[in-house]
């Protein structure tokens, strides 16, 4: 798309929210459709896919028995990783993780772990020797905007689709017994995400209302409407009065959000 083109369509994505419309028809605080399917991946403990609008992540878990950090030596381990596969977009490129990569998976972990999310003590098999480790791998598809509300959503639900096996401890060893149990999951942290444009916040930013706004605003929201984790990026900024309306928005969208999950 050349730049002429590019710079047309970023002005009449201003002009409508202006005028408190979006190019798509949304509302200025409208989510894309959005689909969660859980249980897709056969060799995982868990797994799930989430589509909202075309931005599609897949999300996996995977248990294993480690050692507990030192300063935590009676709570279990979450490791959050996130790839931009090349194939979803143009901009992604193999190789190392890169800058945004990094933050998806920063992101998607603190909103698990400041919302207390998981029981951590109840991963915890022989304090300061073993612990479950629960990893979770995101996978961006398809990138049209909002990897963070997505990626997030994905990652709650494939913890929530997620068995741990059973087990007992015989001479300090872990034996695994038949069956499974669901992973202790209390929590429900539901990521919000704002875009900045022309001085008014929208939700649920789509790819080209991204590549036009001014800053980004994540908030997460537990079960009981605290926001338990904020991320700003881009080089705009919030006012203290946006922020307060975010927030406002935010609980509102994650109860609505949140309903899309099965536990």
């Amino acid at each position: 798309m050349s730049s002429v083109i590019v710079r047309v369509k970023q002005k009449q994505i201003m002009d409508l929210i202006a005028k408190g419309k979006r190019l798509d028809g949304r509302g200025l605080t409208d989510y894309r459709e959005i689909k969660v399917e859980q249980g897709l991946i056969e060799r995982a403990e868990g797994s799930a896919r989430v589509l909202l609008g075309k931005t599609e992540i897949m999300a996996g878990t995977k248990i294993e028995i480690g050692k507990p950090f030192s300063d935590t030596p009676n709570e279990g381990v979450l490791t959050v990783n996130a790839e931009l596969v090349p194939l979803a977009s143009p901009t992604f490129e193999p190789g190392p993780p890169k800058e945004d990569s990094i933050e998806l998976a920063r992101v998607v972990d603190r909103g698990i772990r400041e919302s207390k999310a998981l029981d951590f003590k109840k991963l915890c098999i022989k304090p300061g020797k073993k612990v479950f480790v629960i990893f979770v791998d995101v996978y961006v598809l398809n990138h049209d905007g909002n990897l963070i509300d997505a990626s997030a959503l994905a990652a709650l639900a494939a913890l929530l689709n997620t068995k741990m096996f059973n087990y007992e401890i015989e001479e300090d060893e872990v034996k695994i017994k038949p069956g499974y149990t669901p992973l202790p999951v209390g929590k429900h942290p539901i990521a919000v995400t704002f875009a900045k444009i022309n001085d008014k916040l929208i939700v649920d930013p789509w790819l080209e209302e991204e590549q036009t706004m001014d800053a980004r605003l994540t908030m997460t929201i537990d079960d009981d409407s605290n926001v338990c984790a904020i991320q700003k990026g881009g080089s705009g900024y919030f006012t203290p009065k946006q922020v307060l309306e975010a927030a406002k928005t935010a609980m509102e969208k994650a109860e609505e959000n949140r309903k899309k999950l099965k536990w």
